[in-house]
């Protein structure tokens, strides 16, 4: 009815009620716009949870999320970042792009520890290493259309852009569901797999 997009709506209310700076802080106002106002496709506190748990096992320095969205699950990477890492977060729809800059930014994130990468995953992720320096991931989350998961783990592979390793963790791999990438994942051999189970965000 207004005329602006809901992700710009979140945003809105983001710069009214959040702490600048504190990333905790900018997670939990959006997870109350989420509850309370209108549903975005954030990972959300649960699913967050997880997220939060294997970054602080792994440890990992280079990171590569697809999928950025509102900037929402960039920003639980970055505040669960190791000292001297790298976020790397790729969208593909500009005005999305356009809200997560904001938001990392608000959220007291800059250029040398998160870099958003505008563009579709299938052009951008072979660009990695020469374009933006990213030679080898040592984590991977994949949070963008299920139906590339398959497609854009194959090309992290022949790019040979996961390190030793690496963790990939793919979110909503049952519901929507990406059948054809966790049946690649299980029978492949290269990995070892599993299944976090959680409710869908809010």
């Amino acid at each position: 009815l207004t005329g602006i997009p809901r992700e710009q709506r979140a945003f809105q209310y983001l710069l009214a009620h959040a702490i600048p700076g504190d990333p905790h802080h900018i997670l939990q106002t959006f997870d109350q716009w989420c509850y309370h106002c209108e549903h975005l496709s954030c990972v959300g506190p649960a699913k967050g949870r997880i997220v939060e748990r294997l970054l602080l096992e792994r440890a990992p320095l280079r990171v590569l999320e697809l999928g950025t969205y509102c900037g929402y699950g960039t920003v639980l990477l970055a505040q669960g970042l190791p000292p001297g890492a790298r976020l790397y977060t790729v969208e593909g729809d500009p005005r999305h792009a356009a809200v997560a800059e904001k938001v990392i930014r608000l959220a007291g994130f800059d250029e040398h520890t998160v870099e958003l990468i505008v563009g579709p995953s299938e052009e951008v992720i072979p660009q990695l290493q020469e374009k933006h320096g990213l030679m080898k991931a040592d984590f991977v989350f994949m949070d963008h259309w299920k139906r590339c998961y398959l497609r854009d783990l194959k090309l992290l592979e022949s790019h040979q852009l996961l390190a030793e390793g690496a963790t990939i963790l793919a979110d909503n791999v049952l519901f929507p569901g990406a059948p054809h990438f966790l049946q690649y994942a299980k029978t492949c051999g290269r990995y070892r797999c599993k299944v976090h189970r959680a409710s869908l965000e809010y």
